[in-house]
């Protein structure tokens, strides 16, 4: 073997990721994961949703959840042809993931839900959250507030997550400069799950998600047994409706906010993931 030959398999792969936040977030809690991809020969695009994060739309200004996936739609739809991305969803993020993959299924390597939303194949988006609120009952967010809706034409009302609640749902095992951090950042958001013709007709159309687009990508489900937000046995629930989806189940110590209590055994998984897409 040539020595150029052998420099080139000793050099690890390099592999371009997109990570999506959960509701209430931004692109902002991605930055211990993006930095390390970074450093590691990475490409690490970390998006805000619309209204999210530094987005410079106003909550009010989103009228449904198309709009509020756009970010992520436009920059799939922007990849040069012939680039594959590993998409990352972690939370609510998962359902803006579950979109994109339908609309670009050529241009997905992987797509990772990192105890997030993964709807399945001939069921509703909204099926999911539906379910998560009536699996974890009334008063599970403990002091996380519903908002009056400044805009009549978008149904429901905006949430936010709480101090208690982040505190001790979602950041418990978390650096607490992270939840200092969380706690100065997060913005109200809109679930876009009832009452819009529009909203529904994406997040309610049990044919959105088909075999031939979102079933045909590789989806891979992180575990994570401490999450207090999603609970694992939920977690499970949701892999069982969608055959065929790998799950790992390296991380642990871990809280819902993976990316800030384990990040670097998170990396250590998504570039393991990566590598395996390209064998």
């Amino acid at each position: 073997m040539a020595a150029s030959e052998a420099n080139n398999k000793q050099q690890p792969r390099r592999h371009h990721f997109m990570l999506v936040h959960g509701i209430c977030h931004g692109a902002w809690c991605w930055y211990k994961v993006a930095t390390a991809l970074r450093r590691a020969g990475h490409r690490a695009t970390a998006l805000d949703m619309a209204g999210c994060g530094a987005h410079t739309a106003r909550l009010a200004d989103v009228h449904t959840f198309e709009e509020y996936s756009r970010p992520l739609l436009d920059a799939m739809a922007a990849l040069p042809a012939g680039e594959q991305v590993v998409l990352v969803a972690h939370s609510h993020g998962g359902s803006s993931v579950a979109l994109a993959v339908e609309r670009f299924p050529e241009k997905v390597a992987a797509a990772v839900f990192v105890a997030a939303m993964m709807p399945a194949v001939g069921r509703p988006m909204a099926a999911t959250s539906d379910e998560l609120k009536a699996f974890v009952g009334p008063d599970f967010f403990l002091d996380s507030k519903e908002l009056e809706q400044e805009n009549p034409e978008i149904k429901g009302r905006p949430f936010i997550f709480g101090p208690n609640c982040m505190a001790e749902k979602l950041y418990q095992l978390s650096p607490p400069e992270d939840l200092t951090l969380g706690l100065m950042l997060i913005k109200p958001a809109n679930a876009f799950s009832t009452g819009n013709p529009d909203d529904e007709a994406v997040t309610r159309d049990e044919k959105l998600l088909t075999e031939e687009g979102y079933g045909s990508a590789r989806r891979v489900f992180v575990v994570v047994e401490e999450d207090r937000a999603i609970p694992a046995e939920f977690q499970r629930r949701m892999v069982a409706q969608s055959p065929g989806v790998e799950v790992r189940t390296e991380i642990t110590g871990a809280d819902h906010m993976a990316m800030l209590s384990r990040p670097v055994e998170l990396v250590q998984l998504l570039v393991s993931i990566a590598d395996q897409s390209e064998e």
